[in-house]
Order: structure tokens, then sequence, then C-alpha cells
């Protein structure tokens, strides 16, 4: 059976939880997502540790954002850990992301449009003029015609980026959460369902399944709702 399109995200404690949750949850879903504070605590040593025998996709969502240079000299030193995803910040620039791109043609350079903790009074506190959506699609339409391949926005968003990108880019969403679960800190959130229905092709999940006592049914559970939505 084919895995869904979930990206779920291991912030686990220490390396050997992550590495059983990948394990866990690798049969059902087609991605795991190693964050920032796992890779610095562990540095290289998590992507062989999450990715396993099993051969999953490994997103790595550093997202990354300093001047053109440090970024390229950055994304060649985790390209070759072979990571099939690699963000970084869309307010870095277009230059940054062009550099991104040509320092890792082999990994699919995701731009991170507004991140999903953020409201619409915090967009104003650090200079986003306008409402989320608006600042999402000026920084979508600029990542893309930088080069990247593929944006992270939240699920109040997609539809909107999905008409303004058209269908070969591919759109990550976090801030998902199944019906019922807690939003925890995201402030803009959707059920899985919907998120696919308004166009994502990739659905971050975290906590709902790694919080679960068993993230392996839980990841199941999810991925065979996914499944049951018409196409």
């Amino acid at each position: 059976m084919r895995p869904a399109p979930i990206a779920v995200a291991l912030d686990a404690p220490d390396l050997e939880t992550a590495a059983r949750w990948a394990s866990l949850v690798t049969p059902h879903v087609s991605t795991v997502k190693v964050g920032l504070e796992l890779y610095l605590r562990y540095g290289p040593d998590v992507i062989a540790s999450v990715r396993g025998a099993s051969g999953v996709k490994v997103f790595l969502d550093l997202k990354l954002h300093d001047i053109p240079n440090t970024v390229a000299g950055a994304t060649r030193a985790v390209a070759r850990l072979r990571p099939a995803i690699l963000t970084v910040h869309a307010a870095g620039g277009p230059a940054m992301i062009q550099a991104a791109v040509q320092a890792a043609p082999q990994a699919q350079i995701a731009a991170v449009t507004v991140l999903t903790s953020l409201s619409e009074a915090d967009l104003g506190r650090i200079g986003l003029s306008g409402p989320a959506s608006d600042a999402v699609r000026r920084l979508a339409l600029m990542s893309v015609s930088a080069g990247a391949t593929a944006l992270v926005c939240s699920p109040h968003e997609v539809a909107l980026v999905r008409s303004e990108v058209g269908p070969d880019i591919s759109l990550i969403t976090p801030g998902v959460r199944p019906a019922g679960a807690d939003t925890q800190d995201q402030a803009r959130v959707a059920t899985p369902e919907q998120a696919l229905a308004d166009g994502a092709d990739l659905l971050v999940i975290g906590r709902p399944i790694t919080g679960s006592p068993d993230p392996g049914a839980a990841a199941a559970a999810i991925a065979s709702a996914l499944r049951r939505i018409p196409t």
C-alpha cells in the first residue's frame, strides 16, 4: 500500500526515540522530518538513524536564513546527507534561495513563507504588511521565481498559493491537526483532509502522531483516513 503524503515531525528528546518513532511510522507515511533541535543535538548521524533500512524520505527542516554565500555553504554541507527536502526562509530573499538551489541540485529546496505560529498581529510587529495571505502570496511567488520547487505555507493559505503557483510546485503544509487534536503553539491550522482538498502535497504532522501511546497506529489511522478521500 502506498505511504500517505505525511511528513512525521520527529521532535524527540533523544536520538533513540527519534529512530524508534521513525521505524514505527515509516510503513504508513512517505516522509520523516528532522528539525533544528534534533539536528543540532546529534548532527549528521541523526539522518542515518531515522532513515534506517526503510529508505524513507528525510525532510531536513533547518530553515536556513543568512547571506547567500553562507547559505550556499551550509546547503552544500548537508547535501551529502541526501535529504529529499531542505528548507530555507523565503524572507532571506531571491539571491539566498537561488544559492541554496544551486548548492543542492539533488534536493528539493522548500521556501518557508510565514511560520504557522505567527498571528496577524505578529506579522505587523515584524514589518510584514497586509494580512497573512498577502504576505504568503508575495513570498511564494518570489521564491518560485528564484528557483524553489517547494513552498511551506499554512493550511489557511494553501488554496491561494496553489492558485498562484500552479500544479508543478510542491506545497508542504504544517499546522495540520486531526479533528479534536490540541492546536498547541500553532495559530493557523486545519485537518489533514481539508489541507489535501485545498491543494497540499505533503502534510507535516507531529505531536498528534508522536504523542500517541502507539505512534505507528496513530500514523496508520490518519493515513487510512486520507486514502478514503475521493480523488
